[in-house]
This record gives C-alpha cells, structure tokens and sequence, in this order.
C-alpha cells in the first residue's frame, strides 16, 4: 500500500471506531457512588460542601446556613494514553494488530473516573475533605447548638466485616448502620441518611452478599440486617483487602465528587510530514482528558479499615 495522505487517514478512522465502540460499551462502577461536576477552570472551589441545607420553621428573619471556615478545592490533571503506529504496517496492510491496542486504549479511557474514585477511596482515612479532616475521621467538627460549641464526630470505623455471628456483625455493619443514622446538622436535627450501598473488594464479596441477603448467620442464628443493605458493590479497584464502606447513595449528592474538566476525548497524530513520522516512521493516536477526584459530604459515608 502507497502511505498517503487518504491512507493514513482511512487507517485511523477504522482505529477510531473501534477506541470509541470500546468506550462507549465498557461498563463502569463509579456513578453508583458519585457525584459528577462539571469543571470550567483548572481549579474549582467547593467551599459550600460545609453546608448541608434543611428547612426550618420561618419565624422572624431568615437564618443563613454556617459554612465551614475550611478551605476544599480540586484542581485538575491532565491524563493521556498513547499508542504509537509504525508507518511500515499501513505500507505494509498490517493494521489489525492495533485494533487490539484500540480496544484496551478505548477501555483505560473509560476506566479513568473509576481509577480516579477508587484512588480517592483507597486514600479516604488520609486524605483531607472540606472540613479539614480526613474523610474518613474520628474528629469531624460539628456545632452542637446545645453548648455552641464544635463537637467531634466520627464516621469511621476499625472493625472487621463479618457474617460469623450476631455480636461479629453488630460490630461492623450495625456499628456503621447507627453511626450514620445519628448523623445531625449544626441545628440539632438528624439529617436523616442511611447506609444503603456496601461496598467492598472482592475477598470482603462474601462477607458483604451475607449479611445483606442471608437471613441467618455463619453460625446459624439470626440475621436481623437481612434486607437491609439494598445495594453491594464488589470493586476490584481497591488496593486494600479489609476496608469496607457503607453509603447513603439515595440523596442527590453522592459521597464521592468526580470534577470533570475534560471528559476523555480520541485524539490521533497523523501529519505524514510531521517529525515523528520523518524522523521515526511513527504516527499516534490515544485519548486524552482533565479530571480530579475528591470528596464531598462526609456524612453520606461511613468507612472501617478492617484491621479490628
């Protein structure tokens, strides 16, 4: 084949088919626990993640909402794959090779908000969210009107996720069920959140798919937290094998934030002038995209390490 212009051209669009079929099919978990923003600047501000509004009786003049003194932004990075065509195999008609690199390109362009997410989860007992706390704390300040003062709360536990028995199981997922439910504004009043989604990696999948769906224990008692739990996710993401996190997905803003800048987006070099296909007989195509990930109402999420 004669390496034109037309040919080239005629090359990539076949690859671009393929990238963005691959993208468009592959399925992805992050939604289910995500809050998508779109981005419009290299850094966005979510300071107003401190104020979680309720309706309250009007008597006198209207009460403005306190929002935490803390700072929480996201500022986006840029994310590429590339894959590199040697101008030979277009001579040479040998361009099926790089219909496999178009799928897996096509898919780890897909997988990038999941990637991204499941950074932010594996990261979540050590990383700061909007009030200055780790998501995952012992110490989250909220004002209790009662003694206007700051109180700390916790939304996070050590325990280990267990079908065993009862007392195993009141000390994972019923510890982390009532935490959640106790959960109040700066006004005194429960806000009304319940864990629905579980979510584990997949050694915890068992342990997880029991206790929401078997109505008796390992050891053959009861299991009052049948039924419960409506939601399981088993994500092969996370890094760790003992962490477990129960969340309140029901609500419009989800526990996790994906600040999208730029979704990701088929991008091909293909000047047959250019330097790269002058100097090294190579030709490009990949995806590329700007994103950050991060966190938004720590009171949506309760989180266990697993270590007991």
């Amino acid at each position: 084949m004669i390496v034109n212009k037309a040919a080239i051209q005629a090359a990539f669009i076949s690859i671009r088919t393929i990238f963005n079929k691959t993208f468009e099919t592959h399925e992805s978990q992050y939604e289910k626990t995500t809050t998508v923003v779109p981005s419009s600047t290299k850094t966005e501000d979510y300071t107003w993640f401190g104020n979680f509004p309720r309706m309250r009786k009007w008597i006198g003049e209207k009460v403005l909402n306190r929002l935490s003194a803390s700072k929480y932004s996201l500022t986006n990075e840029d994310f590429e794959v590339t894959i590199e065509v040697d101008r030979n195999d277009i001579e040479d008609d040998k361009m099926g090779q790089y219909s496999i690199q178009a799928r897996d390109g096509g898919q780890a362009a897909k997988e990038l908000p999941d990637d991204l997410i499941n950074e932010a989860k594996d990261k979540a007992f050590t990383t700061l969210c909007y009030d200055n706390q780790y998501f995952y704390d012992t110490d989250h300040p909220v004002f209790n009107p009662t003694t206007q003062e700051d109180e700390s709360v916790s939304n996070k536990l050590t325990a280990v996720l267990s079908w065993a028995n009862l007392a195993a199981a009141d000390a994972s997922l019923g510890a982390a069920i009532n935490m959640m439910a106790g959960f109040k504004d700066e006004h005194g009043r429960k806000l009304k959140v319940v864990g629905d989604t579980l979510e584990v990696a997949q050694p915890l999948a068992t342990a997880a798919r029991m206790l929401a769906t078997s109505e008796k224990f390992a050891d053959g008692t009861v299991n009052p937290y049948f039924g419960q739990i409506t939601n399981i996710i088993v994500n092969p993401g996370l890094t760790s094998n003992t962490q477990w996190m129960l969340h309140c997905t029901s609500r419009p803003i989800k526990p996790f934030l994906l600040q999208n800048r730029k979704a990701p987006v088929f991008v091909a070099q293909t000047d047959i002038n250019s330097d790269d296909v002058f100097s090294r007989k190579k030709l490009k195509f990949g995806a590329e995209a700007r994103a950050a990930a991060g966190y938004t109402l720590w009171q949506l999420s309760v989180g266990s390490t697993g270590l007991g």
